[in-house]
């Protein structure tokens, strides 16, 4: 730069047309560049990037003048997130001033957008972070508009490196799907209400319908999609008595969650049916030769299907919409009945995961009645189940979800890891050991990381027909968007990819 107090001019003169960058052969390739090179209108970044270094580094001599550290992070992370790539900023620190200048040693190192390490300005101090080479490159060949340029006169300098494990610094979220911070969880949870309700609203003005139908079952995910169309219809200026809510109690329901769903139906005002369906699965079983004794796929899938039977039954008859339960968590697990639950009309949970299903029925608790708040925090700490099987002596939930696939926590964890960031077997059993250490055992993890890759590849064919919803975050299952997979397609090179499995 040659204006305000930089005269670089007097004593530099410009380089010729060669850019300059640095390659290793382990596949981190750096490219440099000097201070001004951040500011300028078409930094120098940009064509290293598009050569295909990973990572910026600069060295500059940025001084210190009242708010210019918040633009130099913002330009920091802007660099990261346009060229994905990670970007090392370090600047000249205490002590080197002389003069007029005073020098803070603002030091940054962000990664596509997020910045991982900043260090305290005025005050001597290292800076470490961990940057995922892996997701970077990930990043750029699902990013479409990044077109990587391998022309133009470069210099290549190979440098040589020692590769090694060494202690992993960065921090993983067991939970990645929900902010850490109370504020910002409060307004994420705000939005997707409103991207899930404006979705369903503009069905309903497309089709003219002027009544939905909900079966809930006193579980999280039935209960959130009451919620939502509840608030779809308060901005149509629909009378609520025009959902009609069905609970269908059979052999597995429990005195707990149907009282929770009849609870939470009067609270808002929303017209209640109960049709009870054990008399019309017994007389089915009877139909096709089952034994109901036999409490196998066949008895449970009975009871899935019969209720989606009476659900868009009750559509047709009421002029409405079957507005769907399901969940991302579910969609990409398989754990549905082939035209059961896994049909509707409009789904409108099908891009939220379970974790975060939780983390909205307690933001609308905090916003509610303290009945209702009451009812809601009682369905949140429910255990997941679909209650197709009888209960407990005790008339207590016997088929636990969470029993049988293991937790929600870590397939929610291995679905984020997996399809945002492209992460393979061995990298997603690290990340999770690392985020879960005291929580689950290694081998446990590795149990659970295999059932998510075997019935995620096995169950695609559900996700193939899937009705339509809104997508509401970056990852969607929807075979109409972001992901597009053959239904026969083969997970075994990724089950004997997962470490001692």
């Amino acid at each position: 730069p040659t204006y305000n107090e930089f005269y670089e001019r007097r004593w530099f003169a410009p380089a010729s047309d060669r850019n300059v960058r640095t390659f290793e052969s382990h596949g981190v390739e750096i490219g440099i560049e000097i201070c001004e090179d951040l500011w300028v209108a078409s930094p120098p970044g940009t064509g290293h990037a598009q050569m295909g270094a990973t990572v910026m580094v600069n060295l500059s001599a940025s001084n210190e003048t009242i708010g210019k550290d918040e633009y130099r992070e913002l330009l920091v992370k802007s660099a990261s997130a346009r060229l994905i790539c990670g970007y090392i900023y370090a600047s000249a620190g205490e002590g080197e001033s002389t003069q007029d200048l005073v020098f803070g040693g603002h030091n940054m190192i962000a990664e596509n957008g997020t910045m991982l390490a900043q260090a305290k300005r005025f005050a001597p101090e290292n800076l470490y972070a961990d940057l995922d080479l892996h997701r970077l490159q990930h990043e750029r060949r699902r990013m479409m508009s990044y077109r990587p340029e391998r022309s133009g006169v470069y210099l290549v300098i190979p440098v040589s490196m020692e590769e090694e494990e060494t202690a992993l610094e960065r921090s993983f979220g067991g939970r990645p799907f929900v902010p850490a911070d109370e504020k910002e969880r409060a307004r994420r949870c705000e939005e997707i209400l409103s991207i899930q309700s404006c979705g369903l609203k503009k069905r309903y003005e497309h089709t003219g319908c002027q009544s939905a139908v909900v079966g809930v079952s006193g579980g999280l995910d039935s209960a959130l999609a009451l919620l939502v169309t509840v608030r779809a219809f308060d901005m149509l200026g629909l009378d609520r008595r025009q959902i009609t809510a069905v609970t269908m109690p059979c052999f597995g329901t429990t005195d707990r969650t149907h009282d929770n769903a009849v609870t939470m139906c009067r609270l808002l005002g929303v017209e209640l049916r109960e049709i009870p369906i054990s008399e019309c699965c017994l007389r089915h079983f009877a139909d096709i030769g089952h034994d109901p004794a036999e409490r196998t796929t066949t008895y449970e899938n009975v009871q899935a299907r019969e209720r989606t039977q009476i659900l868009m039954d009750l559509a047709n008859k009421t002029g409405g919409l079957v507005v769907g339960t399901g969940d991302l968590s579910e969609i990409a697990l398989g754990w549905s009945t082939y035209n059961g639950d896994h049909m509707s009309m409009y789904a409108v949970n099908c891009s939220i995961p379970k974790t975060l299903i939780r983390c909205l029925i307690e933001h609308i608790a905090e916003e509610s009645s303290p009945e209702l708040a009451a009812t809601l925090t009682d369905i949140n700490n429910t255990p997941v189940s679909p209650e197709l099987l009888p209960p407990s002596d005790d008339g207590t939930i016997e088929q636990k979800t969470e029993d049988v696939l293991g937790p929600y926590d870590l397939h929610d964890f291995f679905l984020f890891h997996f399809i945002k960031y492209g992460a393979e077997p061995d990298k997603i059993l690290h990340l999770a050991e690392h985020a879960f250490r005291g929580e689950f055992q290694p081998d446990f993890i590795r149990r659970c990381l295999g059932i998510f890759i075997r019935r995620f590849f096995r169950q695609q064919f559900k996700r193939s027909c899937m009705p339509d919803g809104p997508k509401v975050g970056t990852i969607s299952l929807s075979p109409r968007g972001d992901w597009r997979m053959p239904s026969d397609a083969c997970g075994t090179v990724w089950e004997k990819a997962i470490p001692h499995y």
